[in-house]
């Protein structure tokens, strides 16, 4: 998964936000919140789906659960990656939906 959305907090005009979308800032926002929580499901999905990988290989050996570095990188990875709600502001200001 490759976002260019930036990973801190950042301030974004609001009538940059209107342009783009050719809609109020409430109706964008409404618009924003719905495409970022499908992008959250996704996620969450693909996180699981990864994880599950790893229960399927420990059932048998419960120490290696808790020491298991290659699910802590992924875990750490999935941290690392930016807020769906500024991933779907990423979107909207690289025209990759369309409002």
């Amino acid at each position: 998964m490759n976002f260019n959305a930036p990973n801190n907090t950042e301030t974004i005009d609001r009538i940059k936000l209107e342009n783009k979308s050719g809609k109020n800032i409430y109706e964008t926002i409404c618009i924003l919140e719905k495409v970022s929580q499908k992008i959250s499901d996704k996620i969450k999905i693909d996180l699981d789906n990864k994880l599950e990988e790893f229960n399927i290989i420990n059932k048998n050996n419960l120490e290696e659960i808790f020491e298991n570095k290659e699910q802590i990188e992924l875990s750490k990875f999935y941290e690392q990656l930016p807020k769906a709600t500024s991933i779907s502001i990423q979107y909207l200001l690289d025209e990759k939906i369309k409002i």
